[in-house]
């Protein structure tokens, strides 16, 4: 190492064994963009008596060396570092992604010795995550996966819907349930879903879109059905707000009926509530229609229980868990096998086949 030994040369300095100088250790995230870096960073690079990288090809030394600061690559040991800093020198180190353990171990070990003069040792995070930061880990992961993996390399949208249904109504599950780390996986495993179908639909031939696409889309989405919050428009209440959000969405999508957009594919009593919910927000005064059966009857529940506010669907799978729990009773089967056999299910789903990925 050229600089360690031009250092090393003048220690006989009376200084070196009076001041042994400082390392800093300068740490960056890779998901910000190079050379946005804090004041505090640049001022400690441009006053560096040294800079160090033994990564030459990290993102960050071509704007450091635009920048004006001489940048040697390199991967000194920890006493060679000791050495460079003798005689009040600072010297930084421009840590690589795994965060330099090797040198730190080693340096922990000299202090430990007691045999040496250490320098001053900082950590100085010159660039820190946003928030939603890791969301750039996941759509990175995903490509690879998308571009290595034999089953995942195959899969189309149309393949991968009845895993979205899957995760929806897992997600639901962990909501009603109250369970908190239940909550955050299936929430991942949702997104999971968002970012799959985004890495799809790059490869269409005609129509492709990224996933930059469909949070573009959302977000102006949100920005133009919230003018109370990014415009003028005021609102002082939740009513206030659905009705800035239907206002807008009616203008966006200039529907001819308040049933369309209201998919027929989902569960019946949901799809019931969703049509009287309609019917009501635009004033129809629409009578049920009559006839013989249990649909009629169910129908007429629903639109029953939206009236009154209540989701049908969580309030029969509230009913359907009691009952549930009733059987298990009779069966003399204890909370803690039931709770033993949701382990099971979990654990069976943390190794998932091809056919269940993101279960």
């Amino acid at each position: 190492m050229g600089y360690v030994r031009t250092v090393n040369a003048s220690s006989s300095d009376p200084a070196a064994t009076t001041d042994p100088g400082r390392i800093v250790l300068l740490t960056t995230s890779h998901r910000v963009a190079p050379g946005l870096l804090s004041w505090p960073a640049w001022q400690v690079l441009r006053s560096a008596d040294a800079v160090l990288c033994a990564d030459g090809a990290h993102p960050q030394l071509p704007y450091l060396r635009e920048a004006g600061t001489a940048v040697e690559e390199t991967s000194p040991t920890a006493q060679e570092l000791v050495d460079a800093c003798a005689g009040g020198r600072t010297v930084v180190v421009v840590a690589t992604g795994e965060g330099e353990p090797a040198l730190t171990d080693g340096l922990a070990r000299l202090a430990g010795s007691g045999r040496v003069s250490m320098p001053d040792l900082e950590l100085l995070p010159a660039s820190y995550d946003l928030p939603g930061a890791r969301l750039l880990d996941l759509v990175q992961v995903m490509d690879r996966i998308r571009a290595e993996c034999p089953w995942s390399s195959r899969q189309t949208h149309q393949g991968l819907a009845k895993y979205g249904i899957e995760e929806a109504y897992e997600l639901v599950e962990a909501i009603e349930a109250g369970d908190r780390e239940e909550l955050r996986e299936e929430l991942g495993d949702v997104l999971l879903q968002v970012v799959f179908h985004a890495r799809i639909a790059e490869e269409h031939p005609d129509a492709p879109f990224s996933v930059d696409d469909v949070a573009g889309g959302i977000v102006a989405k949100l920005v133009h059905r919230h003018p109370h919050v990014f415009g003028d428009e005021k609102a002082e209440t939740p009513e206030d707000v659905k009705q800035h959000w239907l206002r807008t969405k009616a203008e966006e999508k200039r529907r001819t009926s308040v049933t369309e957009g209201v998919p027929l594919g989902q569960p019946g009593l949901a799809l019931a509530a969703k049509l009287a919910s309609r019917a009501r927000t635009a004033d129809l005064d629409v009578p049920l229609p009559q006839g013989e059966g249990i649909g009629y009857e169910l129908l007429a529940l629903a639109a029953r229980a939206e009236a009154d506010g209540v989701d049908p669907e969580a309030a029969l799978r509230a009913a359907a868990r009691a009952y549930r729990d009733a059987i298990r009773a009779a069966e003399g089967v204890g909370p803690e096998a039931i709770r033993a056999g949701r382990g099971d299910h979990r654990d069976a789903e943390a190794h998932p086949s091809p056919d269940t990925v993101g279960e």
